[in-house]
C-alpha cells in the first residue's frame, strides 16, 4: 500500500531556502491549533528557520510565505491555511478521501497543515529523533493514527464541534492538549512578559511540539511494530486451541487495535475471545478481548464462579493448578504457568454467564 503524500504547493530552490522565510499567524490569545501548525511547519527544512510573525495586519501577512489561522483564506497554492471563514467546511475526509478516514470533523489550522504536510513532517521527525525511515505502510498507519488520536481532538475543540450527535463520538479527547496550551497565555494579573510577546508563544510551541514528537515516536517505534506480533498470534491460534478463540502473544505489546483491524481484514471479526501472554517468570495473564479498545465489556468474560477469588482458594474452585487470581469483573485473570493460563481460557470458553 502506498500513501498519496500531497506535494508542496511551491517548490523552493536551494538559494531560496537561505532567504528569510516567514510564517504568519494571528496575535492576541493563541490556541493549540496555530501553535501546533507552526511547530509542524518548522520541522521541515524549508521552514526550519522561519520567523513567526504574529499579527492581524493584512499587509504584514501578505509578506509571509505561509499564513495559518488568520486571514480568512484557505488557498493551498498560496499557502494560506485559515479555517474561520463561513465558506470553509473542509475535513480530512474531503481533502484526503483516499485515506478512508472515518471521522468527519471540520479542520482547524493544525488539521489543514497536517493534511498537506503531515506525512513529510512525520518522516523528518523520525529521521531526526530515531534515524529511521518508515516504509509507506508504516507511514500511512502512523499518519492516520496521529490524526485520530491527536489532531482530530485539536480540530474538534478549536472549532467547537460537539463530540456527540448520536451514537459514537465524532472525536475523542485523550490529551486535552488544547487546555494545557491555553494555560501559556497571560492571565489578567500578568504584566511580564507582555501578553502579546512571542516568548509565551514559543514556550507553548515547545510544549506542544514535544507532545507531537512523543506521539510520533510512540506510534512508529512501539505501536506499529506490534502489528507483526498480533498477526503471528492470530495466524497460530489454532495451534494453541482447536477453537481458534485463544491467542498467545510472544511478547506483550499494544495489541487491541491491531487485532480488530486484522480480524476485519481476514474476515474473522469477533472470533478471538482471550489473549494470553507472559509478564515475567511464573506470571501469565489471560485478558478477555473487549468489544471496543477502551471498553470493559468483553466478548467473553472469564468463568463467573472464579471472579474475585485468589491463589489457593481459586485453584480449589477452578481445579486448575497455579491459578493466581480472577478480577471481580472477570475481564482479566492470572496463572503461574503457560498451560494453566491456557486451561483457564479453555474452560471459560465453555462456561455460562448465568
Amino acid at each position: 500500500m502506498t500513501t498519496n503524500v500531497p506535494e508542496p504547493a511551491k517548490r523552493f530552490k536551494e538559494d531560496e531556502i537561505s532567504a528569510v522565510v516567514k510564517i504568519g499567524t494571528h496575535d492576541g490569545i493563541f490556541h493549540c491549533d496555530e501553535v501546533l501548525a507552526c511547530f509542524m511547519l518548522q520541522q521541515l527544512p524549508r521552514y526550519a528557520s522561519a520567523e513567526i510573525i504574529r499579527t492581524r495586519d493584512s499587509k504584514k501577512l501578505d509578506t509571509c510565505d505561509v499564513v495559518v489561522d488568520v486571514g480568512s483564506t484557505f488557498d493551498r497554492d498560496r499557502h494560506r491555511y485559515d479555517h474561520h471563514q463561513g465558506t470553509f467546511n473542509e475535513t480530512m475526509r474531503s481533502l484526503r478521501p483516499e485515506l478512508n478516514i472515518k471521522r468527519d470533523v471540520r479542520l482547524s489550522s493544525a488539521g489543514l497543515v497536517y493534511a498537506f504536510f503531515g506525512e513529510e513532517v512525520i518522516q523528518h521527525v523520525l529521521k531526526k529523533q530515531l534515524n529511521i525511515e518508515p516504509d509507506n505502510e508504516c507511514l500511512l498507519a502512523v499518519y492516520k493514527k496521529i490524526y485520530d488520536k491527536l489532531i482530530c481532538e485539536i480540530d474538534g475543540i478549536d472549532n467547537g464541534v460537539p463530540m456527540f450527535e448520536q451514537g459514537e463520538p465524532r472525536y475523542n479527547i485523550s490529551t486535552h492538549l488544547s487546555a494545557r496550551v491555553g494555560a501559556f497565555n497571560a492571565d489578567w494579573t500578568d504584566t511580564a512578559p507582555a501578553p502579546d510577546s512571542l516568548e509565551r508563544f514559543e514556550k507553548a510551541k515547545a510544549y506542544v511540539g514535544q507532545e507531537f514528537i512523543n506521539t510520533v515516536i510512540y506510534y512508529a517505534k512501539s505501536w506499529w511494530p506490534a502489528r507483526d506480533v498480533v498477526a503471528k498470534a492470530l495466524a497460530n491460534r489454532f495451534a494453541l486451541h482447536e477453537s481458534g478463540e485463544i491467542l498467545e502473544l510472544e511478547l506483550f505489546c499494544p495489541w487491541k487495535e491491531h487485532l480488530y483491524q486484522l480480524e476485519e481484514e481476514q474476515g474473522v471479526v469477533g472470533k478471538a475471545k482471550y489473549v494470553i501472554y507472559c509478564t515475567r517468570e511464573d506470571e501469565w495473564r489471560i485478558i478477555c478481548v473487549p468489544v471496543q479498545p477502551a471498553s470493559f465489556v468483553c466478548r467473553k468474560f472469564l468463568a463467573k464462579p472464579w471472579r474475585g477469588i485468589r491463589d489457593e482458594d481459586l485453584s480449589m474452585v477452578c481445579g486448575i493448578a497455579g491459578a493466581k487470581f480472577v478480577h471481580q469483573s472477570g475481564f482479566i485473570g492470572g496463572n503461574k504457568t503457560h498451560d494453566g493460563a491456557v486451561q483457564m481460557a479453555i474452560e471459560s470458553l465453555a462456561s455460562s454467564e448465568d
